[in-house]
């Protein structure tokens, strides 16, 4: 079969059930796919097509057995900042590029205990820093929609191995939209949980109040298949929550949009740089689901004007004191002939970090630090637990709160912008994470250059199920998410 990197999670599930093609076949055809395409879209940075066929034929004999589960022989790939036993994990940077995992994340170990087959480690800017997927060591990531635009990021590797057909679904991480912007870059699903759904353990930290693991995938059930995977507390995780798990798959058809009252925050529609393609795509698939039954309701998030700067103050914090471990003594880059051991941190540090790594370090600890803790760090918490309130005041009234994903589509590569600009570009994903809330990006359409336009929406706390069963109604009801980009239509 030629098409089977056309086939949703459930098809696939199905026809390993049905003995239609077996796991080793289905991942050669996957790996087939990637060598031959990858080279345009460089969303890989491993793939191992040893460990996967060896996979494949365990999960062959397994389901030979009679022991296999729904996704055993199922391909995924992972996101380079999950550690992986054995297999190189640099989270993009050039100070782990000799680094080899001596363990697991917990959820790469899940993802085999449900019988996936790994292909390979996926692109990204390095230690999730950026929106672009260009601040990575190993080059920028292209967008399969247009090569000449990037995929977004920092997951940018794994939408655009999606979004060509590489792998079937990714993992992905989001500290402040890098599930999210990507997955609208790149015409995709993606779910980010609730902090503390999905186990951190084994993920490399950017900021540990903020990092959340989630899925990447064509569609709200394909997304749902892997959250039932990633998704349980893990005592390996202090920030791990021991809430019951729903079974995301069972629940798609559980919440109906009649009836749904969505929260349209007057405020985001009004911000300064929203594209007029982006805001009309948006509001199209607003209109939809209120055909659908759901009711808007007009809402004010009166915090708007504070999530990029509270955002930018407590993530480059955290990724100070996270990324102070990295120094060059017990693994990862080492400058040579060093003169001393304030010479062997310091440029091993400057060489093995890339500009972006390092401006966030330097913000970081400038915030940290003595006389500026209290008006800028301390100021910061405050304000976000302000952002949080008003976040829950506004559930009070509505369900669901729907924004756009990102103000614009995805920028070209090297596209000249400050820092700043690219800081603002994160202005309707940030929010989530420092409310500790969950979101899914849904693609609603394309702009006038035929890149594409994602929907997102918020929910209140441990409300994923309700956020995959509206947005798999919403495209059981349209197409945006069955379109490809005409490289996905490559065969091997």
């Amino acid at each position: 079969m030629t098409d089977l990197h056309r086939l949703s999670i459930r098809e696939l599930s199905e026809g390993l059930a049905n003995a239609q093609f077996s796991s080793r076949e289905l991942t050669e055809h996957y790996l087939k796919r990637i060598a031959k395409i990858d080279v345009q879209v460089k969303s890989y940075v491993t793939v191992t097509p040893e460990l996967a066929l060896a996979e494949a034929d365990a999960a062959d004999t397994l389901r030979k057995a009679g022991g296999a589960s729904v996704l055993t022989g199922v391909p995924i790939a992972h996101k380079d900042i999950f550690c992986t036993q054995g297999i190189k994990t640099t989270a993009g940077s050039k100070i782990l590029d000799n680094f080899i995992s001596p363990y697991d994340a917990t959820v790469v170990a899940k993802g085999k205990a449900a019988g996936l087959v790994t292909l390979g480690k996926l692109n990204m800017d390095e230690f999730a820093m950026g929106s672009t997927s260009e601040n990575s060591y190993y080059g920028a990531t292209t967008n399969p929609w247009n090569l000449d635009h990037v995929p977004g990021g920092s997951s940018g590797g794994s939408a655009a191995a999606v979004a060509a057909d590489l792998a079937p679904f990714a993992t992905g991480t989001d500290t402040g939209g890098s599930i999210r912007q990507p997955a609208s870059f790149c015409g995709l699903t993606g779910l980010k949980p609730t902090y503390g759904r999905v186990s951190r353990f084994g993920m490399i930290a950017y900021a540990s109040s903020l990092d959340q693991g989630g899925p990447m995938a064509r569609s709200a059930e394909d997304c749902a298949y892997l959250m039932n995977v990633m998704a349980g507390h893990d005592a390996k995780d202090s920030t791990s929550m021991n809430q019951v798990v729903d079974n995301y798959v069972a629940n798609l058809n559980d919440t109906s949009v009649k009836g749904l009252r969505i929260g349209i925050p007057k405020q985001y529609f009004n911000v300064s740089g929203l594209a007029e393609d982006v805001k009309a795509r948006v509001e199209e698939s607003l209109k939809k689901l209120e055909d659908m039954g759901a009711t808007l309701v007009e809402i004010d998030l009166n915090m708007t004007e504070s999530y990029v700067p509270t955002y930018y103050l407590i993530a480059p914090a955290e990724a100070s004191s996270n990324l102070q471990r990295f120094d060059g003594v017990r693994y990862g880059y080492r400058c040579e002939n060093p003169v001393d051991l304030m010479d062997l941190y310091k440029r091993s540090r400057s060489e093995g970090f890339g500009a972006e790594v390092q401006r966030r370090i330097l913000i970081g600890t400038y915030a940290l630090s003595a006389g500026y803790y209290d008006a800028y760090y301390v100021k910061a918490q405050k304000v976000r637990r302000l952002i949080q309130q008003d976040f829950l005041k506004a559930f009070e009234s509505v369900d669901v709160i729907a924004a756009p994903s990102a103000p614009t589509t995805a920028y070209k590569i090297g596209a000249d912008l400050t820092p700043v600009e690219m800081y603002l570009g994160d202005i309707y994903t940030l929010a989530v994470n420092l409310a500790g809330l969950p979101a899914i990006n849904a693609p609603v359409g394309f702009d006038q250059n035929n890149l594409p336009v994602g929907l997102q929406l918020i929910g209140n706390y441990w409300s994923e199920s309700q956020l995959l069963s509206v947005v798999h109604q919403y495209q059981q009801a349209t197409d945006w998410h069955t379109q490809r980009a005409a490289i996905a239509e490559e065969n091997a």
